[in-house]
């Protein structure tokens, strides 16, 4: 964690544009993670339709090829 003194420290010599882009960079962090769960959702479900697909082709059962 940042200590507090570095807070005030940027607080008082640069202002709320410090606190602004800390703000922003947390968000976007946030936003990256989101879209990292969802794609591997996805990802998750695409190899099980795949899997299905695979199962179901003619030829296929019992691994034959």
């Amino acid at each position: 964690m940042v200590p507090d003194a570095l807070w005030v420290s940027l607080l008082t010599e640069h202002g709320p544009w410090v606190l602004l882009v800390f703000l922003l960079l947390f968000k976007d962090h946030k936003k990256d993670e989101t879209t990292r769960a969802a794609l591997h959702r996805n990802t998750e479900i695409i190899i099980e339709l795949t899997t299905l697909i695979r199962e179901r082709l003619p030829g296929r059962a019992g691994g034959e090829k």
